[in-house]
């Protein structure tokens, strides 16, 4: 319990970073400042909010589902802590469990030996796939006939998403990797059908024909806007089927509030089933609200406009409070891995900007930034809230106390967010670059006083020019360039007369990706360093698209219709709109650990057929299979590898290593490139897949069990 504390505190900071880069990198795109107290604010706020708000739904989604939502994840933690664990330990956590000593300690033993097996297998696979470059991380088969042209299949090469299909079963696998089809091989080849006879482009996209078109490219021009539309109409469907278990959590929690059970330390209430109490979350929640009203960075100041601050707080607690729930619910069907959150922050931004274009408020600044930040808001809560669900489950399953976790995730929430809003900021100057504007393009551009930003609402703000000009000593002003008929978006500097002087370029989407210099008395190439974040992208096609009523309404309410047929055929259209959103190479391996797992199911029921279980006690033995424990090891290694990774990736050495294997892989590496190279790569991901049905059907690695 001690270490299920520890990780719940550590775990915040993965969310909350997905949500950071998830939207503010889009302001960059919409012409506007990366600020280190607005990115700092949104990571706060967001982050505690969504623990807050998880807190009320734990026991409807935790514990009463317990079966049904599997939270692969945080079952996978729940394994590799409990097969760590003395029997002591367990019996402390399990306060009514008769724990007999030499059986545990043999089958705690055996349980550790598998998921250690599995946590090297998963981490060494991950190492040799993403350093060494030992095989093709994405094998993959375009269809370039006439046939099924555009269309395509993918399977990425990863242990933890089989691992997760594993855990979650065939039915939701199932169910995603149909999305994924209805995506790659209908609607991807029916769009290069349809267009592939048209010579110019098709909006939303505005470079390329749709003949010119990569299955990649289709998908993020078109695509993803279907997904977006669906998930969002899954999500709300989703949430109204569940309302009257969301309605009985919260009364259980609002009891509280009157001097009831819930979650106010009543001795009376088991220690496991003890939350935060009721009326410190509703306060948690009203101080989180005030702060989001008073905090200039926003965009949502009182002191400015009371009607956007106050609309703009609801709609982050009513956004905040629907998507929360939807990624809770869906941490449970599908796990993390595959919890679409850009795409509840799509459906954020359309319902925000929708609501702004209703009342008239389109104006780039401050409306840009006011709707990024209310996305940003309700993204990092929904994230936080899938992920406090998932720690929750790990604390459910080894005998945690509720509100010991929740404290600990706030707490360890804070200090992420305190961490990474500034770590953001560093990671996009550090690379910044100057570049002096060409008068010609601008000549007819005189940037008015009204125009430039100020320092905190008063005076002009000054700046001076960085990198190879640091030398020039002038002060400019600062002018954020939203609209693309003047010049490129984004941040210049501004001369006295109100000329652009600098244009200067971020290292987060920078526009400018090579220079031509002087060096040695010679014109080089120089590729600058440049960090491409697509999901912010899209968020800030949304923004500028609706506030600027261009956005491709047609291809979200597609998305929309396909969500409300799957729920007029009775399938699970939630589950199915994660796989039409997601790529499908994601889908892919969740479908085969599945499979796998189906087999393995099927022996597991003619194994007990003579014991005449119910079909929630068959699924009890299924879930405790050893299957199991090797999918949980194959999750957290290939996880603990992909962090660590993250982290070296900033070392030279390490990053010298990786190109220098990449290079021999280019041209000496049969599993990684040539012709034969998306065959070879699936060989390692074959036997990680049979080594994983093998152990399920306790063919190998079986070990003695209880009372044999």
């Amino acid at each position: 319990m001690e270490n299920n504390i520890v990780q719940t505190a550590g775990s915040a900071g993965e969310s909350i970073a997905f949500g950071i880069g998830v939207t503010m990198p889009a302001i960059l795109i919409l012409g506007f400042d990366l600020e280190v107290w607005r990115v700092t604010m949104v990571a706060v706020l967001g982050g505690l909010l969504g623990i807050l708000m998880m807190i009320p739904l734990r026991r409807v989604l935790i514990k009463e589902q317990h079966g049904f939502l599997k939270y692969p994840e945080g079952t996978a933690c729940a394994e590799v802590l409990k097969a760590g664990a003395s029997a002591e330990s367990r019996a402390v956590a399990n306060e009514h469990a008769v724990v007999k000593v030499s059986e545990t300690d043999d089958s705690a033993l055996q349980g550790g030996k598998i998921i250690s097996i599995g946590f090297l297998l998963g981490f060494v696979y991950k190492s040799l796939m993403d350093v060494f470059y030992f095989w093709k991380p994405e094998p993959e088969k375009v269809f370039s006939d006439t046939t099924l042209k555009g269309g395509s299949v993918a399977l990425e090469n990863n242990p933890a998403l089989l691992g997760v299909g594993y855990i979650i079963g065939p039915y939701i696998s199932s169910i995603m990797l149909a999305g994924g089809v209805l995506s790659y091989l209908v609607i991807i080849p029916m769009i290069k059908y349809f267009g592939a006879g048209i010579p110019t482009p098709v909006a939303p996209e505005l470079t390329n024909t749709i003949d010119k078109m990569s299955p990649g490219a289709i998908r993020g021009a078109y695509v993803l806007y279907i997904g977006a539309g669906a998930v969002a109409t899954a999500g709300i469907i989703s949430l109204f089927r569940s309302l009257p278990t969301i309605w009985h959590g919260l009364k259980s929690g609002l009891s509280d509030l009157r001097g009831g059970q819930a979650g106010d330390g009543d001795e009376a209430a088991p220690r496991t089933d003890r939350d935060l109490p009721m009326k410190y979350v509703v306060i948690g929640v009203l101080a989180l609200m005030a702060a989001i009203m008073l905090a200039p960075q926003l965009g949502l100041s009182v002191f400015s406009n009371p009607i956007v601050s106050f609309l703009g707080a609801i709609l982050i607690i009513v956004l905040g409070f629907l998507f929360v729930t939807v990624s809770s619910r869906l941490t449970g069907e599908v796990g993390s891995s595959s919890n679409p959150i850009s795409g509840m922050t799509v459906a954020t931004l359309l319902i925000t900007c929708l609501v702004f274009l209703a009342l008239g408020w389109t104006a780039p600044d401050p409306y840009f930034v006011t709707a990024l930040s209310i996305g940003g808001i309700v993204c990092i809560a929904a994230s936080n809230g899938g992920t406090t669900s998932q720690d929750l489950k790990t604390g459910f399953l080894v005998g945690s106390t509720p509100r010991k976790q929740q404290i600990a995730i706030l707490v360890g929430a804070l200090a992420s967010a305190l961490i990474l809003g500034p770590l953001l900021i560093v990671l996009n100057e550090s690379k910044t670059y100057y570049q002096k504007v060409d008068p010609t393009k601008f000549a007819a551009v005189t940037v008015s006083e009204n125009q430039l930003s100020r320092d905190g609402g008063e005076g002009l703000r000054g700046e001076k020019a960085g990198g190879k000009f640091a030398s020039d000593a002038a002060t400019y002003h600062v002018w954020h360039n939203t609209d693309p008929k003047i010049g490129q978006p984004g941040k210049y500097l501004i001369d006295m007369q109100g000329k652009p002087a600098y244009f200067v370029d971020p290292t987060i989407n920078g526009v400018i990706k090579e220079v031509k210099e002087e060096v040695n008395g010679k014109t080089e190439t120089i590729q600058l360093e440049r960090y491409d974040a697509p999901k912010a992208t899209l968020m800030s096609y949304i923004i500028k698209g609706i506030l600027s009523q261009e956005l491709p309404w047609g291809l979200v309410l597609i998305g929309a219709m396909i969500a409300i047929m799957l729920e007029l055929t009775g399938a699970p259209a939630l589950a199915f709109a994660v796989g039409l959103y997601l790529p499908l190479s994601t889908s892919a391996p969740i479908f085969v650990g599945g499979m796998i797992r189906w087999a393995v199911d099927q022996y597991l029921k003619r194994k007990f057929a003579h014991q005449n279980l119910t079909e929630e006690q068959l699924i009890a033995e299924t879930d405790k299979s050893n299957g199991v424990l090797l999918a949980s090891g194959y999750i957290a290694g290939a996880a603990v590898a992909g962090i660590l990774f993250a982290v070296f990736a900033f070392l030279p050495t390490l990053e010298a290593i990786q190109n220098s294997f990449k290079e021999w892989a280019k041209t000496g590496n049969p599993f990684y490139a040539g012709e034969g190279a998306d065959w070879l790569a699936l060989i390692p991901f074959l036997v990680i897949s049979i080594l994983l049905y093998l152990v399920g059907r306790d063919l190998f690695l079986s070990g003695k069990k209880s009372g044999e």
